[in-house]
């Protein structure tokens, strides 16, 4: 007598015989904010955001950004740490090129763009999956020279997975969460943007920054 397994059964063995390595994942910090608050992320400040990772690489990365009318990102320096910006490395480089990619979203009440920014080709690897890792963004570059500034959302609209992430800029130390999301294989974009959320006190912290 022959045993005949249902073909669901075998393709579900087959994808838990698959190395978590090899297999595809993605962690989200929540949607685009585009409204509440920005940090620098050029002109020497560096913004460092934690995430638990789901397999042992990261090869692609999405993140909110504000920038002035008209500008594109052309390049990002990125990198992947124990620590915050320290620790054991686990990789790090420059995206730009055809592995980066800039998407206007919508202008917000303080007159800046709000884009989506996705770089691919990432390479980060040795990573344990459960563990906590931090990646710190800095050095971006539009054509015209001006501050870009990193989302901040305070992780709020995440739903799992060590969420929402802890945060740290250079100078300032602490500080809310910025929007992202960071995988391997096809990263998903971060949630749909939500405008016009915190009034004046978003606009000071902007201002803030901009001085300095």
């Amino acid at each position: 007598m022959k045993m005949r397994i249902p073909s669901l059964t075998i393709l579900c063995l087959a994808l838990a015989a698959i190395p978590a390595s090899a297999q595809q994942w993605s962690y989200e910090n929540g949607p685009i904010k585009g409204a509440t608050d920005a940090w620098t992320i050029n002109f020497g400040y560096l913004v460092s955001d934690s995430f638990v990772a789901q397999g042992s690489n990261v090869t692609s990365l999405s993140f909110g950004v504000w920038e002035s009318p008209g500008d594109v990102m052309t390049s990002v320096d990125w990198s992947i740490n124990f620590a915050e910006n320290s620790g054991t490395l686990y990789g790090s480089g420059t995206a730009s090129g055809k592995n980066l990619t800039d998407k206007f979203i919508s202008t917000n009440q303080y007159g800046y763009d709000v884009d989506l920014i996705t770089a691919t080709g990432l390479n980060a690897t040795g990573l344990s999956s459960g563990a906590t890792y931090w990646l710190t963004l800095q050095n971006a570059v539009v054509h015209s020279g001006n501050l870009v500034f990193w989302d901040e959302n305070s992780g709020i609209g995440c739903e799992s997975n060590g969420c929402p992430s802890l945060a740290s800029e250079g100078a300032e130390g602490t500080l809310p969460s910025e929007a992202f999301t960071i995988g391997s294989g096809s990263t998903p974009e971060p949630g749909s943007i939500m405008l016009f959320g915190s009034g004046v006190l978003g606009l000071a912290g902007v201002l803030r920054r901009k001085l300095f």
